[in-house]
């Protein structure tokens, strides 16, 4: 069953409801994937999410240095209260609103926005965040989906965006750009946002394709190229008075910073610690790329340190995991990880996440 989200897009930018500029990204189709294109990359790129999410959360919220204090360097799942105190992998909201868009789009074959609102509105969500209890108060207040968006460069939407491919994987259109569109911004309605997932999605897809690493810079390229001609001029400020002032688009900060911290070598603690890794896009965006820039081609490495060298670790982890289980596949993750990983959606639905990837699987992974 196929869905056709782009004239939703085109409606919703023309009456200025959507907060993102009209682009010509939104008119390409990404290029075909490779023809012996394996969907083990797939199950690397949800289950990376999974675990990273999973391995941050417990420490959630300290600064790197309040954390390597309480806990050393974090290199495995922490025990856990919700889990009788065994040492295993539990989610945060960044794997429930995953893998709930993932059982969207499989019941559905593809992205139906109002379903995935409804489903987001009709479940407990571990560590809700304000933009997403704030879409709840207008979902049911009876608003429609389209105006329960909130104005936040908050990073929730990225954080649950990597789904939204899959179903585009045998069969790639324009339509994959509209589908995160809508997806982003059911939640966050937000130029900034909408343009980091737009961008995200764009480098997941180059990744899948990909035989090996990419350079350093190739991160940073390929972000400008994609975030830039969507996000426009919007008006960002960082928080952090470490950094020169600026005010502009996140991709612009992303321009100035990240080439300048990867010449004077600083590593991925001291840049974050430059520009704050909280869950402002300003923050998290240029964050997580920096990470994968210095270690993208090593997926424990990079996920660890997203783990150890930002405050808002687990969603840090979750969109580096999603990034390098993307490109090196299930086989490059640490067993152990995956071995532990508890793989539930909510308070009791054990393996449920390798029950979604299975079915995907099966749906998707065939040519």
């Amino acid at each position: 069953m196929e869905h056709t989200n782009r004239k939703i897009v085109d409606q919703l930018i023309s009456e200025h409801v959507i907060r993102v500029e009209q682009s010509p990204l939104l008119d390409q189709a990404p290029p075909p994937l490779p023809t012996d294109f394996a969907f083990s990359r797939i199950e690397g790129m949800l289950l990376g999410l999974a675990i990273g999410d999973a391995l941050g959360n417990t420490s959630e919220g300290r600064t790197p240095s309040q954390r390597g204090s309480r806990y050393g360097e974090i290199r495995g799942y922490l025990p856990n209260r919700y889990a009788q105190g065994r040492a295993v992998g539990l989610p945060s909201d960044d794997t429930q609103l995953a893998f709930w868009t993932l059982e969207q789009l499989l019941e559905d074959g593809g992205l139906i926005p109002e379903s995935l609102a409804a489903r987001f509105a009709s479940r407990r969500i571990f560590g809700i965040g304000r933009t997403v209890r704030e879409f709840l108060a207008s979902y049911h207040a009876g608003q429609p989906w389209q105006e329960c968006g909130v104005a936040s460069a908050g990073n929730g939407a990225l954080m649950r965006i990597a789904p939204i491919l899959i179903p585009h994987l045998r069969r790639p259109t324009p339509d994959l750009w509209a589908d995160t569109t809508l997806c982003a911004m059911i939640t966050h309605n937000d130029a900034g946002s909408i343009a980091c997932c737009l961008a995200f999605v764009g480098i997941l897809w180059e990744l899948l394709r990909m035989d090996g690493p990419p350079e350093p810079d190739w991160w940073i390229r390929s972000y400008l190229g994609l975030a830039s001609g969507v996000e426009r001029d919007t008006n960002y400020r960082p928080r952090s008075e470490r950094c020169e002032p600026y005010a502009g688009p996140i991709w612009g900060f992303i321009e100035r910073e990240l080439p300048a911290a990867h010449r004077a070598g600083l590593s991925v603690v001291e840049a974050c610690d430059r520009w704050y890794s909280g869950a402002y896009l300003l923050e998290t965006m240029p964050g997580v790329l920096y990470i994968l820039m210095q270690h993208g081609h090593d997926p424990e490495e990079a996920i660890v340190r997203a783990v150890n060298d930002t405050k808002d670790n687990d969603t840090y982890a979750a969109i580096v995991g999603a990034a390098v289980g993307g490109l090196h596949g299930r086989e490059a993750l640490p067993e152990r990880w995956i071995e532990d990983l508890l793989g539930r959606t909510g308070a009791g639905d054990d393996g449920r996440v390798f029950e979604l990837i299975e079915q995907a699987a099966r749906q998707w992974g065939s040519g």
